[in-house]
């Protein structure tokens, strides 16, 4: 049996390639509540068609573009590989991003978090208040389309505020793990605030689910 190199290495990008070909493609996740669940602060229409129009067409492209990239992996054709690295951060970013959004809100959220996470807000940001006109003034400040974020930097051991603009997943592009995150494409608000975003985040307040952030919170803990 050969043991250089070159075979070996061989082996490793067949497996790779394998494991690649025969992984279960990506699927768009069931909200947990109804389209018409968040309002009157997020209505019905605008939940449907940002769950079942945008991110599906996330989940869509994600998958058509990983069955281009694994072709070319199989072709050892890196051009291609390179050109499809912009598609696969959008459309991956937009899933991983929405995957998130959807599990932050809750028909029985808004209030403030208990226990280790509000003691951590008031740690790192001075007070729930403080630290809730932070992430506000982040996200409207996003120019264009973005999100704002609150991550768990987990070599300081502590929360961050970041901004991310187009659908750059958080984790990828900053390395802070993802905990809560806001919406501000315009696909998010415009039908019910147009363009006022302001109206909008003062009002998704009301619909966050700080059971789901306490539990991302903790588990990146550990």
């Amino acid at each position: 049996v050969c043991v250089c190199s070159f075979c070996s290495s061989s082996r490793t990008l067949v497996s790779a390639l394998g494991a690649l070909g025969s992984r279960q493609k990506h699927s768009l996740p069931d909200l947990p509540y109804d389209y018409g669940a968040l309002e009157p602060h997020i209505n019905a229409q605008i939940m449907q068609l940002h769950h079942s129009k945008h991110h599906a067409t996330y989940v869509n492209n994600l998958n058509t573009l990983e069955e281009r990239y694994r072709e070319a992996l199989e072709k050892g054709d890196i051009t291609t590989q390179v050109a499809l690295q912009a598609g696969l951060k959008f459309n991956g970013g937009g899933h991983i991003n929405h995957s998130i959004f959807w599990t932050n809100l809750s028909p029985k959220g808004g209030g403030e978090p208990k226990g280790e996470l509000l003691e951590a807000i008031k740690r790192d940001f001075g007070s729930f208040d403080k630290f809730k006109e932070k992430l506000t003034a982040v996200s409207v400040g996003v120019q264009g389309s973005g999100w704002g974020w609150l991550g768990f930097n987990k070599e300081q051991g502590r929360l961050q505020i970041a901004a991310c603009f187009n659908q750059d997943p958080l984790e990828g592009t900053t390395g802070l793990i993802p905990l809560l995150g806001i919406d501000v494409w315009e696909h998010a608000y415009y039908l019910q605030y147009k363009n006022v975003r302001p109206d909008y985040l003062k009002a998704i307040w009301n619909v966050i689910n700080w059971e789901n952030v306490t539990e991302r919170y903790m588990a990146c803990k550990k």
